[in-house]
């Protein structure tokens, strides 16, 4: 057969042609829609798709799927543009060394819009996610539903969803909001495990201001409405906040090496710098004996930690409760704590769903829990009532109930009533439970107790106050002493403050070889 001029026999420059044109078409795609889209994208205080994947993870690792992809809709315009990508950018790659799976959206096109082209790169990385056993990260930047695909994309929506719920509690999901997160869009990072905002740039809210305002007539801003810090403190949809992309990233690597790769796995043990047995003598300065003296509980997380260091969940919603990732001799635990400098540590219906849904991500992860205790109360009201504190309550008992990892609670000072009860008592399943000296355990405190018991001597007694003073002093010294609990092997050991490192760290490590099964269901029906 002859060969035709300028073309060898083996058909090498025809290969070297196609291979070319496929770098060509690599470094295209790579570049997005152009120096123009990247810079609107700059002057909004964003970085583009590939500049936040290339900050997120270790250099040179990031492996793309589907990047040819183009959507297959017709009308409106549609079939004349069809991008490579689609919009979104899929693909894995590691954070310190460790296989983690991203999606990214791609503002510059088409606002980041999800389409069914869009969303079935989403789909198919999600299950790679899940098949593997590895994390699954979100960057989001979209403009919600493409609403020239109408029902497709909300069918898209449906998938993603259906996937963050069956990959609930087996790999760690976190979605990160870079931009617009509307409508449905904003479901998905509510089914996740964490949400990180950016400050000025990120929105999250189902009904936009323009429909708030024609329903309502009430204006406001995005960022009024749905902004990073009203989903920090305000709605509690936000797990932290951030000024810049870079320290928002730079946290979700950090926050990656607390956790494990799936439920099968423990979470990454670092070798420790912080010795186990290392005294804790500042506690009896940072913690005044009177219970009704307030303090702040993360000075006592910082003094107990290695090196001090605690990664906080939440910390500007509910406040009267933390909740904080940290290591005990090189490993991971989970840290629950009452917070007395804010509302004297009550516990309400925030600090309820805070708590609760802290303490199932860790038993779903394998993360042994430190409960801190220093609690009034569940707080009273009619409010509180009406809005179900019975019912919301219930959540954090429930989670702590429903857990199987090693827990070992530490009462500080006060523990009364059936807050006491709800802070991973020994009753409801806690494997130790440590207590100071100065621990008071009670169905209320001493002068409530005597004002009830005693209610009609007190009135009839020649000197009430004295007679009140009198009975408050015999509560306390019957029920109240910090014996009490533990001759009635509610407390496992009570311990001197200097040693609460130690004690923790024992109670740990004797508890990581725990095995304990739940009985045989489908799955519990926790109060909503």
């Amino acid at each position: 057969m002859a060969i035709p001029d300028g073309e060898a026999v083996d058909g090498s420059s025809n290969v070297h042609a196609k291979v070319s044109e496929l770098r060509d078409l690599v470094k295209q795609l790579e570049s997005g829609p152009g120096e123009r889209a990247a810079r609107a994208q700059h002057a909004k205080g964003k970085l583009t798709v590939r500049e936040r994947i290339d900050l997120f993870l270790d250099p040179g690792t990031f492996t793309e799927i589907e990047a040819f992809r183009r959507h297959r809709a017709t009308g409106f315009g549609m079939e004349d543009k069809r991008p490579h990508t689609d919009g979104v950018v899929t693909g894995w790659g590691k954070v310190y060394g460790r296989k983690v799976f991203v999606y990214a959206h791609d503002f510059r096109i088409f606002g980041g819009a999800l389409g069914e082209a869009h969303a079935e790169k989403i789909h198919k990385l999600m299950d790679l996610a899940a098949a593997t056993g590895a994390p699954l990260i979100s960057l989001n930047d979209g403009a919600g539903a493409r609403i020239q695909e109408g029902v497709s994309a909300l069918a898209g929506y449906g998938g993603i969803f259906r996937r963050n719920a069956r990959n609930s509690g087996v790999i760690p999901q976190i979605s990160v909001i870079l931009g617009p997160c509307a409508g449905g869009a904003a479901y998905s990072p509510a089914l996740t495990d964490f949400v990180l905002m950016v400050r000025g740039t990120s929105q999250m809210f189902v009904t936009g201001p323009d429909v708030v305002q024609a329903v309502t007539g009430a204006e406001i801003t995005h960022d009024g409405l749905g902004g990073a810090d009203v989903h920090a403190s305000a709605s509690g949809v936000a797990s932290l906040s951030y000024d810049d992309e870079e320290s928002c990233l730079e946290d979700l690597r950090f926050l990656l090496t607390l956790l494990p790769s799936n439920n099968q796995e423990p979470p990454p043990w670092e070798p420790p710098t912080d010795r186990a047995d290392r005294g804790t003598h500042r506690l009896l300065e940072l913690v005044p004996a009177g219970s009704n003296h307030s303090y702040d509980m993360r000075a006592v997380l910082a003094e107990i930690v290695d090196e001090g260091d605690y990664f906080e969940i939440q910390p500007s919603w509910a406040t009267n409760v933390i909740c904080a990732l940290s290591r005990l001799d090189g490993h991971v635990v989970g840290v629950v704590g009452n917070q007395p400098a804010v509302m004297a540590g009550v516990l309400d219906i925030h600090a309820s769903e805070k708590a609760g849904r802290f303490v199932q991500f860790c038993d779903a992860f394998n993360i042994p829990l430190v409960t801190l205790v220093d609690v009034p109360g569940f707080l009273p009201g009619v409010e509180q009532e009406h809005q179900g504190i019975i019912r919301h309550g219930a959540k954090l008992l429930y989670a702590y109930c429903n857990a199987t990892v090693p827990r070992v609670q530490l009462i500080l000072r006060k523990a009364y009533g059936g807050a006491y009860i709800v802070m991973d008592s020994r009753s409801i399943g806690a494997d130790i439970s440590l207590a100071w000296p100065t621990n008071e355990i009670a169905v209320m405190g001493a002068e409530g107790a005597a004002n009830v018991i005693h209610r009609r001597e007190i009135a009839a007694a020649a000197d009430p106050e004295a007679f009140r003073a009198q009975k408050i002093k015999e509560y306390e010294g019957e029920l109240m002493h910090p014996y009490y609990a533990a001759e009635r092997g509610l407390v496992d050991e009570v311990i001197d403050p200097a040693h609460t490192r130690s004690a923790l760290v024992r109670s740990l490590e004797m508890l990581r070889t725990k095995n304990t099964s739940l009985p045989s269901r489908k799955h519990g029906n926790p109060p909503t």
